[in-house]
Formats: C-alpha cells, structure tokens, sequence
C-alpha cells in the first residue's frame, strides 16, 4: 500500500510518499497554495490516482505540552475534509518538531537559505511519514 504524507501549512503543503511496502518515505514537490483550497484537493486527487496512494496522513503540530493549537485544529479538519473528498482514509499524527528537524538537517547540510525555504516542507512531510511508517512497522512486530 502506498501511503502520502502531509504537512499542512499556510502557504505550502509538503508532500512525501511511501514506497508499496511501507518502509521508507520519499520527498515529493511541494505544493503552493495561490488559491482555493478545490485547486488544492484536485492537485491531490490527481496525485494520489497517478501513485496509487490508499492512505493519507495529515501531520498534526501538537504543542510541546500535548494540546492543540489553532493550527493543529486546521490540519485535523483539514485531513478530515481531504479524505471525505477523496473518498480515502486519511488520518493525522504528531508531526512535532519536524520542521525543526528538517531545518537542523539542511544546515548540516550547509544549504542555503534559500535552498532550505524551498525544501523546509518536502523535508518535513518525509519526515513525519517516515515516523508514522517506522511506528506502524514497529506495532505489527
């Protein structure tokens, strides 16, 4: 089964993909997000169909304390709208400090700045579905 991330953000959405036995996720473009949220959900309906994509997963950016702010409200109901609309499951998970880490890899990497603004989200969506996939694999254990 192949498997899209998700991290959800105000301007652009970062996109990765499962490999079909779910053992490593793979950066994908990110998308822009210039106008309605329709142009969104048909770049991602087309996606997914093109991938073969059953399962979607949504990063959530919890609080540090657990809770969750207005932007993790967003994302929740934004997985829950995409995967109505798509007519495939799509759940969330706990993407925090993804783009921190993201961010601590690209200047390791010694990137620049504008070759990590370009890359923050892609990192960040691989990120967050490789931790979903590592974790599913290690509950089926």
């Amino acid at each position: 089964m192949r498997i899209l991330g998700i991290d959800y953000g105000d301007r652009r959405i970062g996109l990765a993909i499962s490999d079909s036995g779910e053992m490593i996720a793979a950066g994908l473009p990110t998308l822009s997000r210039t106008g309605p949220s329709a142009d969104v959900t048909e770049a991602l309906r087309r996606l997914c169909r093109e991938q073969g994509v059953e399962r979607i997963v949504v990063g959530v950016p919890v609080n540090m304390d657990g809770s969750q702010g207005p932007r993790a409200r967003l994302s929740i109901e934004f997985a829950q709208r995409l995967g109505q609309a798509l007519g495939i499951e799509a759940e969330t998970w706990d993407e925090r400090l993804t783009t921190v880490q993201a961010e601590r890899l690209m200047l390791g990497a010694d990137l620049s700045r504008e070759k990590r603004k370009q890359r923050r989200d892609r990192i960040a969506a691989q990120l967050l579905l490789q931790s979903y996939l590592d974790a599913r694999r290690r509950k089926k254990q």
